[in-house]
């Protein structure tokens, strides 16, 4: 056990980095919006969605309806519903763990559970799963307790420091670009949301950039499975 706590801690030393810089920043824009501390904690304990909590933030703040809270928590949370179909064969068998494993798969766990684990199987790969998912909350909860404690004992101007997450974002579009050959997806992002923001507007255009997005990635999907079937026929 050890072994799989150490390899866990270790594997999750660079997203300890990012979560609590990001967590900070949370929890910093919550306590100056006039949320407690609590507020935070609960928010990043039980919602646990990364960018979905910032934009909570505005959703609270702006006196969002019901409809237009759930249809942008849908979107912008819609990629873990790609993310958990290509888990299911790696968490089969994980038991009673496998419900919190499903709430915690965030981009970053997901990179980490899917990268390479030597020396591990069995009962010890299944509890790494779970330490390496428990590590990476514990690391986001934190940080937001540490972000809305320094917040409600330090008054300065918060303005920018959300930008931390599109600047996270970026670094992500920016490393994706570099480390691969094939570009399309990264276009379609940056073509769909450019388009709906020209017709929508910034205050609007969040929803159906991602449905654009999700609609043109699943013809490709389909086209590129079509060509594929041809090439093996």
């Amino acid at each position: 056990m050890k072994k799989v706590i150490k390899q866990a801690f270790v594997a999750t030393l660079p997203v300890m980095a990012g979560y609590i810089v990001l967590g900070f920043g949370f929890g910093i824009i919550l306590r100056a919006s006039g949320f407690g501390i609590l507020l935070a904690v609960a928010m990043s304990t039980f919602i646990y969605a990364g960018s979905m909590q910032y934009v909570a933030i505005d959703l609270l703040t702006g006196g969002a309806s019901l409809i237009t809270t759930a249809l942008t928590t849908l979107m912008v949370n819609a990629r873990h519903l790609f993310y958990g179909v290509s888990m299911l064969e790696k968490y089969k068998g994980v038991g009673k763990r496998k419900g919190y494993l499903i709430f915690g798969l965030t981009d970053e766990t997901y990179s980490l559970v899917c990268s390479d684990t030597i020396g591990l199987e069995g009962k010890e790969l299944k509890d790494y799963y779970l330490l390496v998912t428990l590590l990476d909350h514990s690391y986001w909860i934190f940080g937001s307790a540490l972000g809305a404690i320094a917040g409600s004992l330090i008054s300065f101007n918060t303005t920018g420091i959300d930008f931390a997450l599109t600047a996270l974002f970026i670094t992500v579009f920016v490393e994706q670009w570099l480390s691969t050959k094939k570009h399309f997806s990264a276009l379609i992002g940056v073509g769909a949301s450019v388009l709906c923001l020209l017709i929508f507007g910034k205050d609007s255009f969040l929803i159906p950039t991602m449905l654009v997005i999700a609609l043109l990635l699943c013809l490709y999907k389909e086209k590129k499975k079509e060509k594929e079937g041809k090439q093996n026929d």
